[in-house]
């Protein structure tokens, strides 16, 4: 088996923080994957995976586990008739250009999502109306015993987040699409991706959105920006003077700083509107995030 030990993942991470993995692998084909998660529950390991790294906050301390970065046959991505078949270590963004460059259309919004197949699967990642269980047609999901594929309502997708349990991997997937025009496409892209630009901080470090969209008619960003909590620090770590739900790294921020501000940001919403807001961005290690009181 290819194992690292002690890579530090604030190289995999969007945000630049976390420290190091107890193992780390790469398979890259569907057996290895499975030979690493059939060895890593005899050793009683917890499984993580990072994609791009970009809905992560690592411990500071390190993750006491295995930690799997998907490559080879299980980070491609191509389109047979009208299915793109991915691997779900494919990044999202290099499905979007296999579908445009033969006229598969639906696939659009993932260019507002910077990471993978399996993370996307995993959280129904989505962006400007759409979702990954809009256009899932299945995923092949494995754990030690094996691999098997699931359909949307398998996999128990919901508004971000599946019924995937610990230790289960997103293998590969297959997409639906419709026929559309190239110019088409590339036009809606170009759109969407202007409105990302100009509203999200896209030039700095951060690990994406912090909450869910809470049931309310402000969003988590209105909310927080509402509490008067743009620009507010901990550390080396701020919220966004863009856009609220997002944490900026703005040199040498630690995990902890950003849960702090994560901590301050589920106080001040609960206080103000009385709502509890719920994290998107996944925990690696020993985090927590403390309640809102």
């Amino acid at each position: 088996m290819n194992l690292q030990e002690g890579v530090a993942l604030s190289r995999f991470t969007t945000l630049g923080t976390g420290g190091p993995a107890r193992w780390m692998g790469a398979p890259s084909t569907l057996d290895e994957l499975v030979e690493l998660l059939r060895w890593a529950g005899g050793e009683g390991l917890p499984v993580h995976s990072v994609g791009l790294g970009s809905n992560l906050l690592a411990a500071d301390e390190g993750v006491a586990g295995l930690v799997l970065k998907l490559a080879g046959d299980l980070a491609g991505a191509s389109v047979e008739d009208s299915t793109l078949k991915a691997g779900g270590g494919a990044s999202l963004a290099v499905c979007l250009h296999r579908a445009r460059a033969v006229g598969l259309g639906g696939l659009e919004f993932v260019c507002a999502i910077p990471g993978t197949v399996g993370g996307g699967v995993k959280m129904n990642a989505g962006a400007y109306g759409g979702d990954i269980a809009s256009i899932l047609l299945r995923a092949q999901v494995a754990d030690g015993d094996g691999a098997r594929w699931l359909g949307p309502d398998e996999l128990g997708l919901e508004y971000r987040r599946s019924g995937l349990a610990p230790g289960q991997v997103v293998a590969a997937a297959e997409f639906t699409g419709e026929p559309r025009a190239v110019e088409e496409i590339k036009a809606t892209v170009a759109e969407m991706q202007r409105r990302r630009k100009e509203a999200q901080p896209t030039n700095k470090r951060t690990f994406g959105s912090v909450f869910k969209n809470p049931d309310h008619e402000l969003t988590a960003g209105r909310m927080l920006e509402a509490c008067g909590l743009r620009g507010s620090r901990s550390g080396g770590a701020q919220i966004s003077p863009k856009h609220a739900n997002f944490i900026e790294n703005t040199g040498e921020a630690r995990s902890a700083d950003a849960v702090a501000l994560i901590a301050e940001a589920r106080r001040r919403a609960k206080e103000q509107f009385g709502v509890v807001l719920e994290p998107e961005v996944q925990l690696l290690g020993e985090i927590e995030i403390p309640p809102a009181e």
